[in-house]
């Protein structure tokens, strides 16, 4: 190990201070932050729910791909950035590492502008193919109509939190997220309990509490702390938006994974629940109950992951290999702990969190029931793979956790959607939940294990272990 980084690597509390210590302080603030990500769409759901009722909840199913889109450019730069910054200044390189953090946050203002443009022009026919069926459709564009204007404002937001944790302020990234959320559910119940808004409310009180976090993460990032962010370092290069990209694939793959399977999804519930019992409106609203409150599971997952990132990044840049291993392991651990908790849940409560989300009938609390269980029977391993991708993401192996990211949703989910539905109907669409987490956690363990055989110990000696 060179001179240099061993002074950065000593200098910086990420290379000196217990693992263990380091990790709450970046993935308890980053768990927070997602948890509310979280609740902008689960506090969405709920007045929708009982202010407008299954059309409303099948409306803001239809919409959730857009939401992701966002999430995953927001990822590709705010985590690539982030980790960029962060492998550079273990490895010494402070004047290249600041301009990963003013390129990126060019990148997440413009990309946000792109897609909010996209979608007002071409909304109906984006509405249509994520599955809007024709008494779904008019609640969907009213939502997505005013949620859109709100992208920027979105994406500058959860990429610059990403940015603000790289910074060593994973507090401030937490306050950010935490405003917005709270401002959106205040505003959500006046809108939609007591103006009787509607869809438009809802998405009135989103874009409200979106503008007002990102005016704060703006606000923090003009005032970086590492070093100060001058005009040049706005000023875009290829090469830093490049490999900005390059390491931010993984998460902006993961998410668009997400957002085709969602798609394919709310497809095949509208056609195969029209062929049943249930109709297709049951299905589609059930399944988006399921999922958002699913997301309140991986944002747990997600944040621990985030809060790993900087620790795993500066080390591996550091040549530290041992606390990246520390690191890892603290955060799986956790997960797994998480994810049989939300399995324990997921299985009892099926019914009494469905009902939190307005009242149907006995064929939509059959249908939910019969979803929550079936479906995220495997959830107890799900803490793995978004773990161990950001993990590949952080040490500069995009390559890996773009495919480990791809693993569940589109190589082993989406042609299990396509082929058991034709044999099962809409209960193909259940159980291709459960296999597709089975397999894709037995291929990440594998890639995990592989990974840290062949990573070399470490030959730093420190005071500080866990």
């Amino acid at each position: 190990m060179s001179e240099e980084i061993k002074k950065s690597a000593g200098a910086n509390p990420l290379g000196a201070e217990p693992v263990s210590s380091l990790m709450v302080r970046f993935a308890v603030p980053s768990i927070v932050a997602m948890l509310v990500s979280a609740l902008y769409n689960i506090v969405d759901q709920l007045f929708i729910g009982q202010a407008v009722g299954t059309l409303g909840n099948a409306a803001t199913n239809v919409a959730f791909p857009l939401t992701t889109s966002c999430v995953a450019l927001a990822l590709m730069f705010g985590i690539g950035g982030a980790s960029c910054f962060n492998l550079n200044m273990g490895r010494g390189n402070r004047d290249q590492a600041i301009y990963f953090v003013g390129n990126a946050l060019v990148c997440l203002a413009g990309s946000g502008l792109l897609l909010c443009i996209l979608t007002q022009i071409f909304m109906e026919p984006l509405l249509i193919l994520f599955g809007a069926p024709d008494n779904v459709l008019p609640y969907a564009e009213t939502y997505v109509r005013i949620t859109a204007v709100g992208f920027p404002f979105l994406i500058l937001t959860t990429g610059g939190c990403h940015l603000i944790r790289a910074d060593g302020s994973p507090q401030m990234a937490m306050i950010c997220n935490l405003t917005g959320a709270i401002i959106n559910t205040i505003l959500d119940a006046l809108f939609t309990m007591v103006f009787h808004w509607g869809m438009a409310g809802a998405a009135i009180a989103t874009v409200i509490g979106q503008v007002v976090s990102a005016i704060i993460v703006v606000r923090y990032l003009l005032h970086f702390k590492t070093m100060p962010l001058l005009p040049e370092h706005f000023r875009l290069q290829a090469a830093y938006v490049k490999r900005t990209a390059q390491i931010g694939l993984a998460s902006f793959f993961n998410q668009i994974a997400m957002m085709i399977v969602q798609v394919v999804l709310n497809n095949s519930l509208t056609y195969y629940g029209a062929r049943s019992i249930y109709g297709e409106a049951i299905p589609l609203a059930c399944a988006g109950i399921v999922i958002k409150v699913n997301q309140v599971f991986f944002s747990i997952v997600i944040g621990l992951a985030q809060g790993s990132q900087p620790v795993e990044s500066f080390n591996y840049g550091a040549e530290k290999y041992d606390r990246v291993r520390q690191a890892y392991r603290l955060a799986a651990t956790a997960g797994v702990i998480i994810s049989v908790i939300s399995f324990a849940l997921f299985q009892i409560f099926p019914r009494q969190i469905l009902s939190l989300f307005g009242t149907g009938t006995a064929e939509y609390f059959d249908f939910g029931v019969r979803f929550f269980r079936i479906y995220l029977f495997f959830i107890w391993l799900d803490a793995l793979q978004p773990i161990t991708s950001t993990f590949f993401t952080s040490i500069g192996k995009p390559a890996k956790g773009i495919f480990l990211s791809l693993t569940r949703q589109i190589i082993f989910f989406v042609p299990l959607l396509l082929i058991l539905p034709l044999f099962m109907g809409v209960d193909g669409c259940i159980y291709t939940g459960p296999i597709a987490d089975f397999v894709a956690a037995m291929v990440t363990i594998v890639m995990a294990f592989l990974e840290f055989r062949k990573m070399p110990k470490t030959a730093v000696s420190h005071v500080h272990t866990v």
